[in-house]
């Protein structure tokens, strides 16, 4: 038709000036990742502080709660307590009281008068390996007493050496300096990821139609709105119980856990990925509904399949606990009926092509 528009008048490249137009940007982007890892570097020992913070508190739960309690409790009951303590934010009957425990210890020094044997008995009942039981006490025997004087600076040398204790660890001499240059780059990179995306989008965008390019500025918002929710709600609520529940199990089994920094790192990072990613689900919906593969009545029809899906893909995305594994489930249950909304409101699909022909 000789009055028709043509639609690649405004779109068209040659070769020579995509590659330019690619180098330019990646360069940009480039640029841009080496500022955000180079302020990463500079305060990447904080971020590693706050990355390490739910397993400090974690540790420090699981310690105290073995202290108040060294017999083997009941490990399901156990489960049940913490998951309601979480919900509900109170603490956990029977937990330790730090607060009276700080209050006789105000002043300076304290004096202790203990038994000898007292002492012998106590350490036979701790390591029987290796301390024998002290002789039995005859009838007219009575019993001698030492005084132990303890100041305030032994109590504070006693309580950095446990809390020493609750450090992750590092196996061999480098695994720290390459662990900061990992946190490093992983929080540069999210740090220039404004940067970089926008970078690419400047490329990308040069070959696109206008209406192709409302639909990126539509739903781009979203999708870094749902990513940003999912690694948040990991983070502040998911990881610290997920920590908490796996670290009974070292109760249960009756072993020491010992926190290596490189692997939980690893671990604290993937983890809210993991969400971040699986709460693109709604957009995900959409998308299949609206290339036509997919409909409403049809994510309906299939609700039982879908949360068998969604079952299996919070198995395969978060770690072998239950407790991570149903914490990502339902709210992507709640995310699916999200998607089925977003599909009913986005309305029935039109060929933008007709309406940029006719103009």
């Amino acid at each position: 038709m000789p009055g028709a528009k043509d639609l690649f008048d405004e779109s068209s490249m040659s070769f020579g000036s995509h590659l330019e137009s690619l180098r330019t940007h990646l360069i940009r982007a480039i640029l841009g990742l080496f500022v955000g890892v180079a302020i990463s570097l500079i305060y990447g020992d904080t971020i590693i502080k706050e990355i390490s913070a739910p397993i400090l508190e974690a540790l420090e739960k699981n310690s105290a709660k073995k202290a108040s309690n060294p017999e083997k409790t009941d490990f399901w009951k156990s489960r049940w307590d913490t998951f309601q303590q979480y919900i509900s934010g109170k603490e956990k009957p029977n937990q330790p009281k730090e607060k009276e425990d700080i209050k006789k210890l105000n002043s300076n020094t304290i004096r202790i008068k203990v038994s000898p044997r007292m002492i012998a008995q106590t350490l036979h009942e701790a390591y029987p390996e290796i301390y024998n039981a002290p002789p039995k006490k005859k009838d007219a025997e009575e019993d001698e007493y030492i005084y132990w004087t303890v100041s305030s600076d032994d109590i504070q040398r006693w309580n950095q050496a446990v809390k020493e204790n609750y450090k992750p660890k590092t196996f061999n001499v480098q695994e720290a300096f390459l662990t900061y240059l990992k946190v490093a780059l992983v929080s540069g990179f999210i740090l220039a990821s404004p940067w970089i995306f926008y970078q690419l989008w400047l490329f990308v965008a040069a070959g696109l139609y206008p209406h192709e390019r409302k639909y990126v500025y539509l739903y781009m918002p979203v999708s870094i709105g749902l990513f940003l929710l999912g690694a948040f709600f990991c983070f502040k609520w998911v990881l610290p119980l997920v920590l908490v529940f796996l670290l009974e199990f070292n109760n249960f089994l009756n072993t020491q856990a010992t926190i290596r920094l490189s692997e939980y790192i690893s671990f604290a990072i993937m983890l809210p990925v993991m969400f971040g990613l699986s709460f693109q689900l709604p957009l995900v919906m959409l998308l299949l509904e609206r290339l036509h593969i997919m409909n409403v009545k049809t994510y309906r029809e299939k609700r039982r399949m879908a949360i068998l899906i969604i079952s299996i893909a919070s198995m395969l995305m978060t770690p072998s606990d239950p407790m991570s594994m149903m914490m990502m489930m339902i709210p992507l249950c709640i995310l699916y009926e999200l998607g089925i909304w977003m599909c009913k409101m986005a309305g029935p699909q039109t060929n933008p092509f007709d309406e940029i022909a006719a103009t």
